[in-house]
């Protein structure tokens, strides 16, 4: 089986701290007003005293068959063969913007310093040195976890095995089969892409 390579989210350990994003922003370079991860705020929900409320950090979920890529008029977006994450030939984009309008998670960016999309690649520079993903080791919760899902015997997989009853993936409607991962076990999992929750829940049409 190929590899493929994805982010796990421990969701009960994030404390909504935005290091992943600092990190991540130094890293790579990425530009102003723009993010290659997110953090939402799932709630609070329900009524007092039995208030519901956790925190979701969300990057390029590295589809099994990603929108992005099929949009892309030039090839500039693709997914490696060699891990299954999905990059962006900045040599190539020529910043048509189409890979974010196909995106259902939000995930990609439009630099506007460089006039070229921008997106999560599990920081392959610094894999391909040894190292990992800027925001996993500048997670102060720990919640954040990379590797191999498709290796029953990496670090991930054993996490996700462990967890199995508590496990889930953001909702898809668009058959893009995203590969991110997520643990939750203290609350009830929201399944609406957390984005469109916020937006709802700010609007007043959550209780």
């Amino acid at each position: 089986m190929s590899k493929q390579y994805s982010m796990v989210v421990e969701v009960d350990r994030c404390i909504a701290c935005h290091g992943c994003q600092v990190a991540c922003k130094f890293q790579n370079n990425v530009g102003l007003g723009t993010s290659r991860c997110h953090t939402y705020y799932m709630g609070p929900t329900g009524e007092f005293p039995y208030l519901s409320m956790y925190y979701m950090t969300v990057q390029c979920q590295q589809c099994v068959n990603p929108s992005c890529t099929e949009v892309c008029p030039t090839g500039a977006c693709y997914k490696s063969d060699d891990d299954g994450v999905i990059r962006i030939d900045r040599e190539t984009c020529i910043g048509c913007q189409s890979c974010m309008r196909a995106c259902p998670f939000h995930a990609n960016n439009f630099n506007q310093e460089m006039r070229v999309m921008d997106k999560c690649n599990l920081c392959a520079e610094l894999r391909e040195e040894g190292g990992m993903p800027a925001c996993v080791w500048n997670c102060a919760g720990g919640a954040l976890h990379y590797g191999d899902i498709n290796d029953p015997e990496s670090e991930v997989s054993k996490l996700l095995a462990a967890n199995e009853n508590h496990v889930y993936t953001l909702k898809d409607e668009n058959g893009n089969e995203p590969s991110g991962r997520f643990i939750l076990k203290q609350f009830k999992w929201i399944d609406m892409l957390p984005f469109e929750f916020e937006e709802k829940l700010r609007g007043g049409q959550i209780e």
